[in-house]
Parts: C-alpha cells; structure tokens; sequence
C-alpha cells in the first residue's frame, strides 16, 4: 500500500494539477496524523461522515474504509474529477461540489441518515474559512455527534482555550457554549504539500446535548460576547457602549455591580457563566 506521500505525487502528476493557494490547499501527506483523525473521531460503520474540503481524498480515504456512509463536499471542480476516479466504486461515498457555507445541511443529513445514525463531521478544513464553518455547524444546530477537524495551530488555541484565559476570544467563548473543545494533536507543517507556512492542530468538538449556561435570547449573549471582543484593549463597558448594545452608564453600572464585575474589566476576564449572566440583565433593561 503507498503511503499518503506517494500517493499524492501520482495523482498530481497523473491530472496535471497543482494546489489552489486562493481556496487554502495544502494537501495531508503525513499518515500518522490521518490515522490520528481517524482514532480521534471514533466513526463506525453505523456513522454518517460529513467531510468539508476533501481534497485530493487522501483523508476520504481512511473515512470510506470505516464510516457507515461518507458525504464529501468540495468546491474546486478540479478536484471533483479525482474523487470519483479515485471512490467511484464505493457505495457508501457521496459526492457534492458545493459551497459549505451555502449548503442546508438539516436537509442533506434528514435525507441520508436516521435516527440509529450519528453524524459526525471530520475534515481538514480550508484555513481562510475556518471560522465561519465550524460556527455555521454550530450555529444552525445540525444534528451532529462530534466534529473532528484539523485547523492552523492559532486557530485551535483560541477555540481550545479555557473561558477567562489569555487565549481566549470570542470564538472561545461561542465554541464553549456548544460543545466541549479538546486538542487532539499538534501537525507540524511538514505533513503537508505545498508546505504552508503555519503550522497545524487536530481538534475535537463534542456536541454538547445542553448548553452549560441558561441564556434568554442567544442572540443577544452572542453579540455582547463578540463587541467585548472587538477591542480587547477596551474595557468591557466602552464594548457595550460602542457596540449601541447598552447606552445609559447607570444601567450599566446597577448590571455590573448585580454580577459582581468591576467596570474596568475586559471581557477577556469573563467566565461563559458572566456573560450568560450579563446577557439576562441586559435583556431586561434595554
């Protein structure tokens, strides 16, 4: 069996292709991290797989051999072309050439899985766009298990973070509310083709069945956690007069002391608990 590494060159050399630096490519070529994924994920063969940008297959692969059904979804035509050369006699792989961002993904689980099947998504996820999958996932409260995804090493640290800690922003904070983070293992930037230049981190999200705080009006708590954040030099409170979220300082004032918060705090210092906090009181006073 070739390794991850020969099998890359063989099939850029084969199609004439090079990586898409505008949409991120940087192709896994490093074995022991893809089984690392693989372990980490704990897919079965009753598990529906989503991978998000799947590239040349290398990790589509390993999720084929394992998972119960695979839905690959990839933006760039050249690679659509591959990955049914590659998987056209796997019955249990899926293929779209879509846009993530844009795909209804309630309506693409509710028609291949069931209520036996978990659904799980595992992937090695374009950088520039990052962000916006991983809180689109969350956000549109897919019924998902776990997501098991490899993300630049800055990237992770934030979302691994601990509430309250120096690494911590707002995606912490957003990421905290849904599921439970954990870093799974550390890329060294060598494991890819073309190098990139940063260096890599394996993370897991395990969904959580209820969020850990009580927050009357999500929106809400989410907006104030993103304007403490905008400015992290800025105090807490010039986050929410800035924003227009709160205006009168005497409000402001009676939330704080209510909560216990100094008024020169920075939001950076909350706990997921304050701000869920500060999110109810606000709610009642504008």
């Amino acid at each position: 069996m070739q390794s991850s590494l020969e099998d890359t060159k063989y099939i850029l050399k084969k199609y004439n292709i090079k990586a898409n630096k505008k949409l991120g490519q940087n192709f896994l070529i490093n074995d022991e991290i893809i089984e690392k994924i693989i372990s980490a994920s704990q897919i079965n063969k009753e598990d529906l797989v989503i991978e998000i940008g799947p590239g040349l297959g290398t990790l589509t692969l390993k999720l084929l051999e394992n998972a119960g059904k695979v839905i690959a979804i990839e933006l760039d035509t050249n690679m659509i072309k591959i990955l049914k050369d590659r998987f056209n006699l796997y019955d249990n792989f899926i293929l779209l050439n879509e846009d993530v961002l844009k795909v209804d993904l309630k309506e693409l689980i509710s028609k291949y899985s069931n209520k036996e099947r978990k659904v799980k998504v595992v992937a090695n996820l374009p950088y520039y766009i990052t962000t916006p999958i991983i809180m689109k996932l969350l956000e549109d409260k897919i019924n998902i298990d776990s997501i098991t995804v490899m993300v630049q090493k800055e990237v992770a640290d934030r979302i691994t973070a601990i509430p309250g800690d120096k690494l911590s922003g707002a995606i912490t904070y957003s990421v905290n509310y849904y599921a439970e983070a954990n870093n799974i293992a550390f890329v060294d930037k060598n494991s890819f083709m073309p190098v990139p230049e940063v260096d890599s981190e394996v993370i897991k999200l395990k969904i959580r069945n209820k969020s850990q705080v009580d927050v009357e009006n999500e929106e809400l708590f989410f907006k104030i956690i993103k304007a403490s954040f905008m400015q992290r030099r800025k105090t807490l409170v010039n986050g929410l007069i800035n924003s227009g979220i709160i205006t009168d300082k005497n409000d402001i004032k009676n939330i704080f002391e209510e909560i216990g918060l100094n008024l020169e705090i920075r939001g950076e210092k909350l706990t997921i608990q304050q701000f869920a906090e500060l999110s109810n009181l606000i709610g009642k006073t504008i």
